[in-house]
């Protein structure tokens, strides 16, 4: 009865998450409590929740302080120097252009968030694309592709969400997973340099010096869509900035401090340093309070789901149903199997659904095999480039939105290096040992 529950449970969550029914904060919450009311455990609830709650808390507060952080950061015009000096390299050659536009979305994507990252990159990049004549569908695929790798980031919602589901450190899913991110980043990148030459045969190079179909760089026309108004910054201030982001990165990839204090401290850092007023300070804060609330608290509701789920036995019940149907001698391809079943399973379903639904099940079945759940986790974050096409992605609207191009031709168009990007991860990942193949 409780496996059947259990599946029950599984099923009401992903038909709400995916049919709209409810939110993901609202089902999180309410569905386990109902189906472990179901199956007896009224009174056990609250201590099942608290628990959960316990070990979702490093978490969340490392998603706080890293939308905090970069928020910040985009706010002061860190990335702007970076934005000018592309726009001003491409001048009339498209594959400049493309591999510049690709280099851009991989630097903004650092701050975890697709809609940041393609407001950003879309704004500053697409005069400069519709005055060459490039095919309209290319902007859009080459910020999308390095945004889907960096998008497994320790503080990105699908790391962040399997993290949270199987009570995980980044240490743990993120660090060995980097060299295969460094990997896909290169094929990305060269994608956007196949996509470039394919543009420079069809097109030429255009001179915008002496005129042409671009404009000059630097122009007015391409400074008409300034990514943040951002006046009279000291230089002393810009160097400092990135001085902090670059080591902050650095003791990020050395895990020698834990990450939710290591973005507590940046932030206060930054903060003050940036805006030594205190009315200035609560201004920034109010400016992101939004992102902050709409993420975290999801990831609290996460807590009550997993801690609901783990304390009343149905995790068990359905790893033990999985393990069941698993043929003899096929459980120890179990995490190349969730790193294949990644790819359509997070396109069809959203990453609450999955990682929260689906994760933990495959997780707990692996253990039978002595496979550990980092494995699984590590495997289940390798079909991200496809999830980022999924119509369940909320970004992909402002992509397409900010693109002025059709959803099904963005799909279409990027799809096979979606799944490219995906054999890249799946072969780079068995090699480096981060995700066994068997």
């Amino acid at each position: 009865m409780l496996t059947v529950l259990a599946y029950l449970m599984v099923g009401v969550f992903m038909a709400a998450i995916m049919t709209n029914r409810l939110s993901a904060l609202i089902a999180l919450i309410v569905i386990p409590i109902a189906f472990a009311a179901m199956a007896g455990f009224t009174t056990q609830i609250p201590d099942m929740a608290i628990d959960g709650l316990k070990t979702i808390v490093p978490t969340a507060v490392l998603m706080l302080f890293a939308i905090l952080y970069f928020g910040l950061m985009i706010d002061v015009g860190l990335f702007d120097p970076l934005v000018r000096f592309v726009v001003r390299i491409c001048h009339g050659d498209p594959v400049r252009v493309i591999v510049g536009s690709a280099i851009l979305a991989m630097v903004v994507s650092l701050d975890g968030d697709g809609s940041t990252t393609y407001m950003i990159c879309i704004t500053a990049m697409m005069p400069l694309h519709r005055r060459l004549g490039i095919n309209p569908m290319i902007l859009p695929a080459v910020t999308m592709l390095p945004n889907s790798i960096l998008n497994i980031a320790p503080w990105g919602g699908p790391t962040v969400r399997v993290m949270s589901s199987l009570k995980l450190s980044p240490s743990e899913v993120f660090v060995p997973l980097a060299p295969t991110v460094f990997i896909t980043c290169l094929a990305a990148l060269s994608i956007a340099y196949y996509l470039g030459l394919t543009e420079r045969r069809r097109l030429g190079l255009v001179d915008i010096v002496k005129g042409g179909s671009a404009p000059k760089a630097g122009s007015d026309e391409l400074e008409d869509v300034p990514v943040r108004a951002v006046v009279d910054r000291p230089v002393w201030l810009q160097r400092f900035n990135l001085a902090l982001t670059v080591s902050l990165m650095a003791v990020l990839v050395l895990d020698i401090m834990p990450l939710a204090l290591l973005f507590m401290l940046a932030f206060a850092i930054a903060l003050t340093v940036n805006f030594p007023k205190v009315r200035d300070q609560r201004a920034r804060i109010d400016a992101h309070s939004s992102n902050v609330m709409n993420v975290v608290s999801v990831i609290f509701a996460a807590g009550v789901f997993t801690g609901v789920l783990s304390g009343t036995g149905m995790t068990d019940a359905l790893a033990k149903s999985v393990i069941y149907i698993i043929p003899d001698g096929g459980g120890r391809f179990l995490p190349l199997m969730t790193a294949f079943l990644s790819m359509p399973f997070t396109f069809f379903l959203s990453n609450d659904a999955f990682y929260f639904g689906v994760v933990p099940v495959l997780a707990k079945a692996a253990q039978s095999y002595g496979i550990g759940a980092d494995v699984i986790a590590r495997a289940s974050l390798l079909g991200q480039p496809v999830h980022q096409l999924s119509p369940l992605v909320g970004a992909l609207y402002v992509l397409i939105g900010l693109s002025k191009v059709e959803l099904g031709a963005h799909q279409r168009f990027s799809l096979k290096w979606s799944v490219l990007l995906c054999a890249v991860m799946f072969v780079s990942a068995g090699i480096t040992g981060a995700v066994p193949w068997f």
